[in-house]
């Protein structure tokens, strides 16, 4: 469901599951933490763009995989380690070597909003939305992905759109500093290819020692202070609140909470 594609010295991974909105599932993941880990010693590739097939980049974590998942007990141990999955995904990604380009179009919420923060740089197509709807199911956002969006918009907007869980279009995500270029849909893809074809024609040592140094400043403190969001996703999880989170949404109705 995830597919890479290597050509002269761009490298396309492409989110493949469009008849699920490219809803992200565990082995999605787990797929892409391989591939970010793969490209990193490729010599061969100078430049990466992350894209979605279909209407919509992402519509994040695939729901119905997470209920049954929740639904099947575990020891707590194992449920922590498999709640760390999407950290190291954004590690991961953030750590190619080479500068990434990631192209938005559509609906990009949760996991998938994470990943497109985890990317250099963001371009979205006329009309794209993207948010986190976390919140809306009754849990904090994790994957150590605060760190990312609050360097990139600051703490306001960032407490804006992860504790509203809203939507919010690509223009005013342009002006916060969110997505660098808004573009035709139809020019999208064209568009992230000749920006990946611009940072690879330039030297790449010097190219991918500036976006490490410039990283590691952004986020020197991202490890000591983002360390507990799974715990913090575990304990959410444990609440009255979280299963009637996913009630409301399953059968499209308000919910009610009582912070329990």
């Amino acid at each position: 469901m995830i597919t890479l594609d290597v050509h002269d010295t761009i490298a396309t991974i492409t989110l493949d599951r469009a008849e699920r909105r490219n809803a992200l599932t565990q082995a999605m993941l787990a797929d892409l933490e391989r591939i970010a880990d793969d490209l990193r010693g490729r010599g061969d590739v100078r430049a990466v763009v992350l894209r979605g097939d279909g209407r919509d980049f992402s519509v994040g974590a695939d729901l119905a995989e997470m209920a049954a998942r929740m639904a099947s007990p575990m020891p707590l141990a194992q449920a922590r380690r498999g709640a760390q999955l999407g950290a190291r995904v954004m590690r991961a990604v953030m750590g190619i070597d080479q500068p990434t380009v990631c192209a938005v179009q559509g609906i990009a919420t949760g996991g998938a909003t994470c990943i497109a923060t985890a990317c250099d740089f963001r371009l979205a197509a006329a009309g794209a939305r993207l948010g986190y709807g976390e919140v809306k199911i009754g849990i904090n956002l994790m994957w150590n992905a605060l760190g990312p969006l609050v360097a990139l918009i600051g703490p306001a907007r960032a407490k804006r759109m992860v504790m509203t869980g809203a939507l919010f279009d690509a223009e005013t995500l342009a002006g916060w500093g969110l997505i660098d270029e808004l573009l035709p849909a139809d020019a999208l893809d064209a568009r992230a290819l000749a920006l990946a074809q611009e940072l690879a024609a330039l030297p790449p040592l010097a190219v991918q020692m500036i976006k490490r140094s410039i990283n590691a400043v952004a986020h020197a403190l991202d490890a000591a202070v983002l360390h507990a969001d799974a715990d913090q996703w575990l304990l959410a999880t444990q609440g009255a609140d979280f299963a009637e989170a996913l009630a409301a949404f399953r059968d499209k109705r308000p919910g009610q909470f009582t912070g329990n």
